[in-house]
């Protein structure tokens, strides 16, 4: 069970078994080992974001209740019906933006203040907005206590940026609009970047814009999933997630792979490999974790929109095959979750097929499970984790029984 609670967790290398009050030396030594797995061993090569990432109390932003899961790797709930963003992404977004010491940048989405502190030491001046009053108000306490001065901060919708301090050099949005906003376009400095999630509520892309003759060219990076961008941006938004008719996208993984190498349908993809190979379960491929460092991440996920008002049950299985899978040194082993959100974004309940170790032919699971009638979103996830060896799955299933 610690396993599981730990992979429900979001896929950390840190035990949940210890769920206690830490002393800073217990913060700073899980932040260390979450930027080595989580950052480093992700791909992270920028040394000034690395180095912000190992020197940010990443703690001092979350709620008190959840201080003890702050080096996950994993967003997780601040209130509000709103989330931190993962390490990794902070990480992966910042590098993106390409910070430089003389930068103006405009963050839209203060949320806890965490990506705000994390770009403080990188560039000149960071300005950032927060439609959610109560969360922009703490946000500017912690900043301001932690003596981030060259931070600042205000209430206010940012689908209209910020007028009074344009133009910026780079701006990154922390929350997921369906486009770009005009404003947001106008505020940003010719030759300028702009890293932004956009797309459906469940199905997003970042993106690395940069500003030429007035224009945004537009380079995919990978998909994604954040909260929505509320106010003027949610208003307008004209896909609607579907929350009666629950359903994996490529969840036999027969699409191809997109021009970036990441699996259709998918996000937060780790150490994934699509397998040619006719003996697979639901077609002509799955895909196949491998890992020998143990510890290092090894996973991928789905967003899922379910309305548990409508969907009371569902139907829902994977195949699985293993070779040598040894579990990591918080005890990961591969697993099949699928985690639900109320909301406000909060875990209101999980399943799992797994944990799986050893060697094993392919195996099917399937069966019936009840929705939490709170439920409104929910997250599949697969992989292989802090294991080592190899872990391969097919034939995804979720459907709604009638």
């Amino acid at each position: 069970m610690r396993t599981l609670v730990c992979l429900v967790a979001a896929l950390s290398a840190i035990s949940t078994s210890c769920f206690g009050q830490f002393t800073e030396k217990q913060f700073a030594a899980q932040r260390a080992e979450m930027v080595e797995n989580a950052v480093v061993r992700a791909g992270i090569t920028h040394e000034g974001v690395i180095r912000s990432i190992a020197e940010t109390r990443r703690h001092e932003f979350c709620p008190r209740e959840i201080r003890h899961q702050a080096y996950l790797d994993a967003g997780l709930p601040i209130g509000e019906k709103q989330t931190i963003s993962s390490p990794f992404i902070v990480a992966y977004m910042t590098e993106s933006l390409d910070p430089q010491p003389d930068d103006k940048v405009l963050e839209i989405g203060t949320g806890s203040g965490y990506q705000a502190a994390i770009l403080s030491p990188l560039v000149q001046k960071v300005y950032s907005i927060e439609i959610v009053e109560p969360l922009g108000k703490r946000a500017a306490r912690t900043l301001k206590k932690l003596n981030y001065d060259n931070v600042y901060t205000k209430i206010g919708d940012g689908f209209k940026g910020w007028p009074d301090a344009a133009p910026f050099d780079k701006i990154i949005v922390t929350c997921s609009p369906e486009d770009i906003p005009d404003p947001l376009v106008d505020q940003l400095s010719e030759g300028g970047l702009m890293v932004v999630p956009m797309g459906d509520r469940h199905q997003q892309t970042l993106y690395l814009l940069r500003k030429r003759d007035g224009k945004m060219e537009r380079e995919a990076l990978r998909p994604t999933l954040f909260v929505p961008m509320t106010g003027r941006a949610e208003a307008a938004r004209q896909v609607l997630p579907d929350g009666s008719k629950p359903a994996l996208l490529n969840r036999d993984f027969e699409e191809d792979l997109d021009e970036n190498g990441f699996v259709a349908g998918w996000y937060y993809q780790r150490k994934l490999e699509l397998v040619e190979d006719i003996k697979s379960p639901g077609g002509n491929r799955h895909v196949t974790f491998n890992n020998d460092v143990p510890g290092q991440h090894a996973h991928v996920m789905q967003g899922i929109a379910i309305d548990g008002r409508l969907v009371s049950k569902l139907k829902w299985g994977a195949s699985v095959k293993c070779d040598r899978v040894v579990a990591g040194p918080h005890g990961d082993l591969p697993a099949v979750i699928l985690t639900f959100y109320d909301r406000n974004r909060e875990t209101i309940g999980s399943q799992s097929f797994g944990e799986f170790r050893g060697t094993q032919d392919w195996e099917n699971y399937s069966r019936q499970i009840r929705v939490p009638i709170a439920a409104r979103e929910a997250i599949l996830r697969i992989g292989l984790y802090g294991a080592t060896g190899s872990a391969s799955f097919d034939n995804l299933l979720i459907k709604k029984i009638e």
